[in-house]
């Protein structure tokens, strides 16, 4: 199975796909790599040091670094692996770089709408089976979400919520990647928000992955030797 999960910060997006890495491994029998590290910092294991230098990156620098993560996961090995999440990519950037790094914009270089498409096209290519998830709350929701658990680096800006939403719904519905879904965690919770997407993908799922989900069922079953 291979996603891209995005939408707005505080919608779920990370919750959502450690969620279905877990409905993966319960049925498929394998543990998705899941690459989450494409707003706020790089890595997650950054000293406070580190993570400050990068912060201070100027807007040209933080182009480049951003267009060489993308391109690093648009490497053919990764897609070898039968599981492959990616929360934000290239969505995320063309949403929030124009917003609040400073390079990205319309009519700038390296214009991140026009980036966007072009990777997408290289993900068509790569993955046709690739599933894109537009994860998304409602506004008041998201603001909750911001005050009852922030994150220790956070990007989005509590005036900007509705500006947000409305980019990441704009990108997901010029996206080139064919099978797509938009999942509403408001009032939803992480089983139902996974039960809907499993019931969006079985009739996508591969050869390959019934032939796992049959598999695990069967070890599971203890039938499997």
């Amino acid at each position: 199975m291979r996603l891209i999960i995005a939408g707005c910060e505080y919608s779920g997006t990370s919750t959502l796909a450690e969620a279905i890495g877990k409905w993966v491994e319960e049925t498929l029998g394998g543990r998705p790599g899941i690459h989450d590290h494409f707003k706020g910092t790089p890595e997650k294991n950054l000293t406070e040091e580190e993570e400050a230098q990068y912060a201070a990156l100027k807007p040209r620098l933080l182009e480049m670094f951003q267009r060489y993560q993308i391109e690093y996961h648009l490497q053919p090995g990764f897609f070898a692996y039968p599981d492959h999440f990616m929360v934000g990519m290239h969505l995320e950037d063309a949403v929030y770089a124009p917003l609040y790094y400073g390079y990205g914009g319309e009519g700038q270089y390296a214009e991140r709408t026009e980036f966007a498409r072009h990777t997408e096209e290289r993900l068509v290519d790569l993955a046709p089976d690739l599933i894109e998830i537009h994860v998304k709350a409602s506004p008041e929701v998201i603001r909750r979400r911001m005050r009852e658990t922030p994150h220790r680096i956070q990007t989005i800006q509590e005036a900007d919520v509705e500006f947000v939403l409305e980019q990441f719904a704009k990108q997901h519905a010029a996206s080139l990647i064919r099978n797509k879904i938009e999942i509403d965690t408001s009032e939803t919770s992480v089983d139902e928000c996974v039960a809907q997407f499993v019931e969006f993908y079985e009739p996508l799922m591969t050869d390959a992955d019934r032939v796992r989900a049959l598999v695990t069922r069967a070890r599971r079953a203890g039938e499997w030797i």
